[in-house]
């Protein structure tokens, strides 16, 4: 089964590809599609749909949206829905992943409370009418300094708390196990995998 995906973040279509094995995952961009979808939702699960919804209108065809954020409780859940973009607004201009997770290990300066929780919702539509929507998320803190030279974006500064080690220090087969992302696509793969089922034996009829 071939699925948009309604993003334009190539590290994340890697990883969610590995994830859900077997899928082909087609950004807009590959096909010359112009998508940039302002995500004024309220939460991840409404910003996942937002996105979904806005690709499904152009293409018509399965898409799958992602919407991803880390929620550090001493910063009341920042940046939450705003991760992918801390720091720029102050900023002024596109920061690089390193440049917001500093950001972050300053904002916490003096913190002895550093537990923060990763959260991945992911928008399956593969009609108007048929949709999943699944949510998951990933325990632990923020370290007091960066460690690892895996993954992206805030990885070098999230301990895992079931692993117990800094997540860019894990190799991506062992990430896949605690993460959010992970968690979410396992659970997406399932239902894409009946999908795929039920639609071959209705072929077959």
């Amino acid at each position: 089964m071939k699925l948009y995906f309604a993003s334009g973040n190539d590290h994340k279509r890697k990883e969610l590809s590995r994830l859900l094995g077997g899928y082909t995952l087609t950004l807009p961009s590959d096909e010359g599609i112009a998508f940039d979808v302002e995500e004024n939702g309220k939460d991840f699960i409404e910003n996942a749909t937002i996105k979904a919804e806005a690709l499904f209108r152009i293409v018509n065809a399965p898409v799958i949206a992602d919407d991803s954020g880390l929620m550090v409780k001493a910063l009341g859940g920042k940046p939450g829905i705003h991760t992918a973009r801390y720091g720029e607004e102050e900023a002024g201009r596109r920061l690089s992943d390193k440049e917001k997770y500093m950001l972050l290990l300053r904002n916490l300066e003096g913190e002895t409370d550093r537990r923060a929780t990763f959260v991945t919702a992911l928008c399956l539509i593969l009609s108007e009418d048929r949709r999943y929507i699944i949510q998951e998320s990933c325990e632990g803190e923020i370290a007091l300094s960066p460690s690892g030279a895996n993954g992206f974006g805030y990885d070098p500064v999230f301990f895992i708390k079931e692993a117990g080690c800094i997540s860019a220090d894990l190799p991506e087969g062992d990430k896949d196990i605690y993460s959010h992302r992970g968690k979410a696509a396992r659970l997406m793969k399932m239902l894409l995998d009946k999908e795929t089922e039920n639609g071959e034996k209705g072929t077959e009829n």
